[in-house]
């Protein structure tokens, strides 16, 4: 049971990168904030994880500002590392959800079965 929780947890931290990788993919000139309420995840959270992955060489950040010394305007972009491990999540996210969707087809079946013994 300890170690399922771990892997949902594991999941679901999984999921919050794949999240935040989309919404930096649509439209890069978001704030830290506009992220955490896109992908509703806290503000402190979003910051933990801009700042793994861009440590990890998955994000970088870029001033667009025209004053090179004002950092008022960033922009987070994905390096070819990031679209790499978009990718990897978004195959993984669908594989996982397969596997809950044929979980629950099966679970179905034999609630339907056991619902409608000798009915023919």
């Amino acid at each position: 049971m300890l170690e399922q929780n771990k892997t949902e947890k594991i999941n679901l931290f999984q999921e919050d990168i794949l999240n935040l990788l989309t919404e930096i993919d649509k439209k890069r000139s978001f704030t830290q904030r506009q992220i955490a309420t896109r992908t509703n995840l806290s503000l402190g959270k979003t910051n933990y994880l801009v700042h793994a992955l861009i440590c990890k060489g998955i994000l970088k950040i870029k001033n667009f500002s025209n004053r090179p010394e004002k950092l008022g305007k960033l922009r987070y972009v994905l390096t070819p590392k990031g679209f790499e491990e978009k990718f990897r999540l978004t195959y993984y996210f669908l594989k996982k959800k397969e596997e809950e969707y044929k979980a629950l087809k099966v679970e179905w079946e034999k609630l339907n079965a056991r619902d409608k013994p000798n009915k023919k």
